[in-house]
């Protein structure tokens, strides 16, 4: 059965002056334009340098995974190791810092591109030649609440829109029944809602939950889109419901303020999208039609990765529906020192249980985006709001390493990124980014 339309007549107008003229959506309307001009006119893409990617898929790593142990080679902290530091620490840290540690698993070069990575790595090495590693993100906040704000927003305290709500506003979605932009399994933690807000972009643009925000965040299997169902009233009526707020709200658009009517015009929106994803919804994220192949590729059937692997299986269903932005979250799913990648101390023992919850998940989600022809125009980016410290953290346990902003490690895969490439350089101990510093604002301009 399929969803009552509403009436044509009541459907939502965008302004164009708005949403068309103005901004990105006025970008993307050129470029599509253009692109139309061009090729009725046999200019060829190639020499125009098209844009490549269509979606983007965020392997979010909450508490900050350490580059130095997973993907930074760095063989001046073993020669040091239990050394101080030769040069003065940041000014400003989160906690009382030690001597230099070297990795407690050994780095090897894998792939033909040799991109260095721990052995802890057991899946990732067999698509390293898709990977582009980026190894001198820097400049975020060394608190997670800052340095998450910063890497999803761009800013550490203003209330500014995600870069989900940016691509969502700028190119919208493709699917009308299903949102822009969403996010699977948030945490509350750190910025909460904020990480995927609008700000001050209309409503629709933000991030949609898939799963409750939480701590501990929503396990995959339990996550589902809030608001979509209504045992009580069957489409039909629903339909006629909406069509007469519709009918209500454009009565009264004379005699609102303009700021009380776009928050009216947002809310009403809000309900129309509930209407149509009750039938889109349930079959995107229903897992019982994925084959048996898919579900060890991803590793769902392992208790250890099950968890992940669902997320990631249902970032690529959303990919293949038409969602612009789907964020997927590895955090407080399963408690361990207070957060996933947060190894203040214990660093061996919680990044060996990390790496083995997300290893096979990530692997499986870009050899399935790659065979599905889903890889060529899907950005894929993988990484935490800061990286961990190469000195040890004084006086809390079992050893462990602090938070580390000034050079850490993120990676992308796909739409047109140079896979093997190593961009930027930490220095000889991974402390500060030297070569090619990529700030924050610079990561989310190549994005």
């Amino acid at each position: 059965m399929s969803t009552p339309p509403l009436p044509a007549d009541l459907l939502p107008r965008r302004s164009a002056l708005q949403h068309m003229a103005l901004g990105f959506g006025g970008l993307a309307l050129n470029s599509l334009l253009a692109g139309q001009s061009q090729a009725s006119a046999g200019v060829s893409p190639q020499a125009l340098f098209p844009a490549r990617a269509r979606r983007i898929i965020f392997l979010f790593m909450h508490g900050g995974p350490s580059h130095v142990d997973l993907f930074d080679h760095k063989p001046k902290l073993t020669e040091h190791n239990g050394q101080p530091l030769p040069f003065p620490e940041r000014k400003v840290q989160f906690a009382k810092r030690g001597n230099l540690l070297k990795p407690p698993w050994p780095l090897r070069q894998v792939g033909q591109c040799g991109h260095w990575m721990s052995e802890l790595w057991q899946h990732l090495p067999e698509v390293a030649d898709e990977l582009c590693m980026l190894h001198s993100v820097c400049e975020t906040n060394v608190s997670h609440g800052g340095a998450c704000m910063k890497i999803h927003t761009g800013d550490e305290a203003l209330l500014r829109p995600s870069m989900g709500a940016w691509v969502n506003y700028g190119l919208g979605s493709e699917n009308n029944n299903l949102p822009g932009f969403v996010t699977i399994c948030p945490t509350s933690l750190h910025g909460g809602a904020n990480n995927f807000g609008p700000a001050f972009l209309p409503a629709e643009f933000g991030g949609v939950p898939l799963g409750t925000p939480g701590y501990p965040n929503t396990p995959a299997k339990d996550a589902r889109f809030h608001y979509t169902t209504n045992a009580r009233i069957d489409p039909g009526q629903q339909a006629l419901q909406l069509a007469l707020l519709r009918r209500m709200h454009q009565r009264d658009a004379a005699t609102v303020s303009a700021e009380a009517g776009a928050r009216l015009e947002d809310r009403l929106r809000s309900f129309e999208l509930a209407f149509r994803m009750q039938m889109a919804a349930p079959e995107a994220t229903d897992l019982s039609t994925e084959s048996k192949a898919t579900r060890k590729l991803y590793g769902l059937d392992d208790p250890r990765t099950a968890n992940f692997a669902r997320e990631c299986i249902l970032a690529r269903r959303m990919a293949e529906r038409g969602v612009r932005f789907i964020q997927v979250s590895h955090a407080h799913s399963l408690k361990f020192n207070n957060e996933q990648w947060d190894q203040h101390s214990h660093l061996e023992k919680g990044h060996s249980m990390n790496v083995g919850q997300i290893d096979k998940p990530i692997t499986g989600l870009i050899l399935d985006l790659r065979a599905r022809g889903l890889l060529e125009d899907t950005l894929v980016l993988w990484g935490g709001e800061f990286g961990r410290t190469p000195t040890t953290q004084q006086g809390n346990g079992p050893v462990g390493r602090d938070h580390h902003p000034d050079g850490f490690t993120m990676w992308m895969a796909g739409a047109g990124v140079r896979g093997g490439l190593r961009y930027g350089k930490t220095d000889e101990f991974g402390y500060h980014a030297v070569e090619n510093r990529m700030t924050i604002h610079d990561l989310h301009a190549t994005i």
